[in-house]
């Protein structure tokens, strides 16, 4: 009958199609998940796909193929990533700073308790740093060491996270709860939905790259007259050593 011999061929169907995914393997099943290495990058290039929608990606040097340290390359790219945000938020503060220094805003008070005052603000503020004592930059550099030395032992511990080297959040500075957060002290961000935060945190790391371009200008507009066109209106001379953190004759040893 007919019936019958359709029903014979669905049943055959049937079997040799389930036999048929019995004996072969399916590719996703038998692919082996992808390396930490292979995730950070691919996690690396949306995140640049993101930050410029027109350069995106761009890594002329390789240097997220690299292998610092023997630490594998997922470590180095998180090595990478937090360099630059750090840098970009010292940028961003020198810029800042720079600004305000050559619009000669002072601080109300003495600049030591013995009585000297802060440089004169007819300094470029290369030459105002010059002018600081070296007590004081020693005191400068000890803090922003602290700062440093807080968020590489305790990167995240405290909050029960990883280091940025072993799968944690570069730029994720740790929340000591003895002082204020230092990226929200107020408290204003704590309901930001996560992609809130990573939306932020590309707008700050185009900020910090605009940033380092923008005080390196100033520094060479200062130390090199012409050598920046458009800041030469703006630019104020000086002379010295900007790459000598102290003085151009100082010596860490004596």
């Amino acid at each position: 009958m007919k019936f019958s011999n359709s029903l014979s061929t669905v049943v055959a169907t049937i079997l040799v199609s389930n036999v048929a995914s019995l004996s072969t393997p399916s590719p996703s099943a038998d692919a082996p998940p992808p390396s930490a290495d292979a995730t950070a990058k691919s996690e690396l290039v949306s995140i640049a796909e993101g930050q410029n929608n027109v350069l995106k990606y761009y890594d002329p040097l390789g240097l997220a193929d690299s292998n610092f340290w023997d630490q594998e390359t997922a470590a180095t790219i998180g090595f990478l990533r937090q360099a630059e945000i750090k840098h970009g938020r010292v940028a961003m503060a020198a810029f800042v700073g720079y600004c305000v220094q050559s619009n000669g805003v002072r601080w109300p008070f003495d600049m030591q308790l013995d009585g000297a005052s802060w440089p004169s603000s007819d300094l470029s503020p290369e030459a105002q740093w010059d002018g600081i004592s070296q007590n004081a930059k020693w005191q400068i550099f000890s803090f922003i060491a602290l700062l440093e030395l807080l968020d590489e032992c305790s990167c995240g511990d405290l909050e029960g996270k990883p280091h940025y080297m072993r799968g944690g959040k570069p730029g994720a500075y740790p929340n000591f709860e003895v002082f204020p957060n230092l990226y929200d002290p107020f408290g204003l961000f704590k309901k930001m939905s996560d992609e809130q935060k990573a939306k932020r945190l590309n707008i700050e790391v185009n900020n910090g790259r605009l940033a380092m371009i923008g005080i390196f200008g100033f520094m060479a507009a200062d130390s090199v007259p012409g050598s920046v066109p458009f800041l030469e209106p703006y630019a104020q001379s000086y002379d010295g050593n900007i790459m000598a953190p102290f003085a151009s004759d100082f010596h860490l040893f004596g």
